[in-house]
């Protein structure tokens, strides 16, 4: 997808006045973010013609959903009740969202929780399907070994790297309001994450919020020192998966299925830690693997359902965008579809 085609998605996806400050940084996303689609597994080969299809969106960092794309748990199951997988990866959860929104895609993998609420103000109709327990040490605020920033307060007049509408984001505007500063008491960098870590490893910006597995490396590869993170009530960051509404309602028991390899994935995660980690190297760039189970120990993989009053914060976070101006008007996040699994 080129910018012109992408500009034009942004503007038939989102309607004013959230187009004019959500389309900036959707056409990014998507003009750097070529769709992938991967090839169905041998399985998959002896469905019929007229077989249900289920295109699953996911990231890199989709941890659970790549585990089961990786060994075909998820395929086996689905071809039994006549359902074929389609897997389709994105850069990031922004356009994987929109990609629900538009038809694209019937499902996706996991988002950071302030994904949703800008799909929503975007007039998205999609619906919580599972949500992972919070991960408040999934994200955190890293500055350089010998930087002068010793507390919050030393945040005042100092460059920071986030990525604009990330779970990040929120954690910073969390941070900047516990120690009684505002947005524009500092400088903000709005970076991709792997520009971001260009530009922290190179001294450009002051500090940069990591999220795993971004953290875990960065700590890995360069003298750090972490500042703090989204424990002690600043950011839960807990991460939602979501499918189209249409989807949902006329295939409940593939998304029980989805549900419920999530859950199975996440609990082999936490039971066998180094096994893990040897999988996920190879589809996470081949990443000592040391580091990718230093990274899905600070995630928690607890696999549950949405909740509405389980959305407080969900609210909050919301809120605090609107503050800051990053918002057009006030989402309601009460407002949403949400699906239950069966036992």
């Amino acid at each position: 997808m080129n910018v012109a085609d992408a500009r034009a998605c942004a503007r038939s996806i989102l309607p004013r006045p959230a187009s004019r400050l959500l389309a900036g940084a959707l056409i990014s996303l998507l003009a750097l973010t070529p769709l992938t689609t991967a090839a169905a597994p041998s399985g998959d080969q002896a469905l019929p013609e007229d077989a249900t299809t289920v295109r699953i969106g996911f990231q890199r960092s989709s941890t659970l959903m790549s585990l089961l794309r990786h060994d075909h748990t998820l395929e086996n199951a689905l071809a039994e009740q006549r359902v074929r997988v389609r897997w389709h990866e994105f850069a990031s959860g922004l356009p994987m969202l929109e990609a629900l929104n538009i038809g694209n895609i019937d499902v996706s993998a996991d988002v950071a929780d302030t994904v949703p609420i800008f799909a929503q103000a975007a007039g998205a109709d999609l619906t919580f399907y599972a949500q992972e327990a919070p991960s408040p040490a999934g994200q955190a605020l890293l500055v350089p070994a010998d930087s002068d920033i010793h507390d919050l307060e030393d945040l005042r007049g100092k460059r920071i790297a986030v990525t604009r509408g990330a779970g990040n984001h929120y954690l910073l505007l969390a941070i900047l309001k516990h120690a009684g500063l505002a947005p524009r008491d500092i400088s903000i960098a709005y970076l991709p994450p792997s520009d971001a870590r260009a530009a922290f490893t190179q001294g450009s910006v002051d500090g940069w919020i990591a999220w795993e597995p971004f953290l875990s490396t960065t700590r890995a590869q360069s003298d750090t020192r972490t500042l703090t993170d989204g424990r002690d009530g600043l950011a839960s960051y807990t991460r939602y998966y979501l499918a189209a509404s249409t989807f949902a309602r006329q295939h409940p028991q593939v998304l029980n299925t989805i549900y419920h390899a999530l859950e199975a994935a996440g609990e082999e995660v936490r039971q066998h830690p180094d096994q893990s980690a040897a999988l996920l190297s190879p589809l996470w760039g081949n990443l000592p693997e040391e580091v990718v189970k230093q990274a899905n120990s600070h995630r928690s993989y607890r696999i549950q359902p949405v909740e509405r009053e389980g959305l407080e914060e969900q609210q909050r976070i919301a809120d605090t965008f609107l503050d800051a101006g990053i918002l057009p008007q006030r989402v309601d996040t009460q407002k949403v579809n949400l699906w239950q699994p069966d036992p």
